[in-house]
């Protein structure tokens, strides 16, 4: 696959160390490969403790990255480390380099500068790949094709939207019916019966646990009526279940016109569960909550990833199992 349009691609390290150097080049050589100048920042491999550099290296990256004039400012990886971060991030300055056009674009523990971004000034960052788990995979696999199609479309201006089947839910629960005649009664939305849109509204969320860790401060946004979409990693469903107990008690989900459950991945279940599993923790959120809960968003920890405005005005429609994200 080839872009269109040559792009200056900023690569950098905010959060954990890259220990993988081998996928680090991978990806920087097929960035390249698809026409790209990459520009790698001087501290990207920088190692300490289990960080990418101390707490002022990383915040330094942070800066360089957004004073560097690219089209894009790439995470090496996630893992841990932003949060520590949050208190000393120059915000005007990032929202600055953002309103003249550059893309931030992360995941995982990025969702904490994605969401102090938009708690400070309202700024739209990019749920999206990082550079090792998405295009340094290793041969003969390559890269996800819809992932780069989706990557490629943002810098080439032409992203719009993200559609995308729901998993097919087991049988009808009387829960599940309550949930929908909900929906019919809001003034914002339209349809019922597993039809219906919802306009105008903010898009946000990102990684669970860390958007669960930002509770309580000052960089967790206060979205009101907003689509909150959500995606974890090696969290048992009743850490899942824990985590999203909190930000309902917190009065977060039921501010929210939906929420969307994109991928969990690589947990496992033990025979102490006895039959716990992920959909009984889908089932149980949608007894606690009076909104659409939709299921299967293709993001998250996994190879087929769409990317997602973090903080951008959007439209979801929904007809059935089909779900549509339109912010174009």
């Amino acid at each position: 696959m080839a872009v269109t349009h040559q792009k200056h691609i900023y690569i950098y390290s905010p959060s954990g160390a890259v220990r993988d150097k081998t996928a680090f080049r991978r990806g920087v050589a097929r960035l390249k490969k698809l026409g790209h100048e990459v520009e790698v920042d001087s501290d990207a491999l920088t190692s300490y403790q289990r960080f990418a550099g101390d707490d002022e290296t990383r915040l330094a990256a942070i800066h360089r990255a957004a004073a560097s004039g690219a089209d894009v400012a790439l995470t090496t990886r996630g893992g841990y480390g932003m949060t520590r971060l949050l208190g000393g991030i120059q915000y005007k300055q990032v929202a600055k380099a953002i309103a003249k056009g550059m893309l931030f674009v992360g995941i995982s523990d990025f969702t904490a500068f994605s969401l102090a971004m938009m708690a400070k000034t309202g700024s739209v960052t990019w749920a999206g790949p990082a550079l090792c788990e998405g295009f340094g995979v290793a041969a003969p696999e390559l890269p996800d094709d819809i992932m780069e199609d989706c990557f490629n479309d943002l810098l080439c201006g032409q992203g719009e939207g993200a559609g995308w089947r729901q998993n097919r839910e087991p049988a009808k629960r009387p829960d599940s019916t309550n949930a929908m005649k909900s929906v019919a009664k809001s003034s914002n939305l339209t349809g019922a019966n597993g039809t219906f849109s919802i306009k105008n509204t903010t898009l946000w969320g990102g990684n669970l646990a860390v958007l669960s860790s930002l509770v309580g401060t000052p960089y967790m946004p206060e979205v009101k009526g907003g689509v909150l979409f959500l995606e974890d990693v090696a969290e048992h469903p009743y850490r899942v279940e824990r985590m999203l107990t909190q930000l309902l008690h917190a009065g977060i989900l039921a501010r929210q016109k939906a929420i969307i459950l994109g991928q969990f991945t690589d947990y496992k279940l033990v025979p102490h569960d006895r039959g716990f599993k992920l959909q009984t923790v889908v089932d149980w959120l949608r007894t606690q909550v009076k909104i659409p809960v939709l299921t299967n968003l293709p993001y998250g920890h996994v190879a087929t990833k769409v990317m997602l405005p973090v903080g951008a005005r959007v439209e979801l429609a929904v007809e059935g199992r089909d779900a549509l994200l339109f912010w174009g």
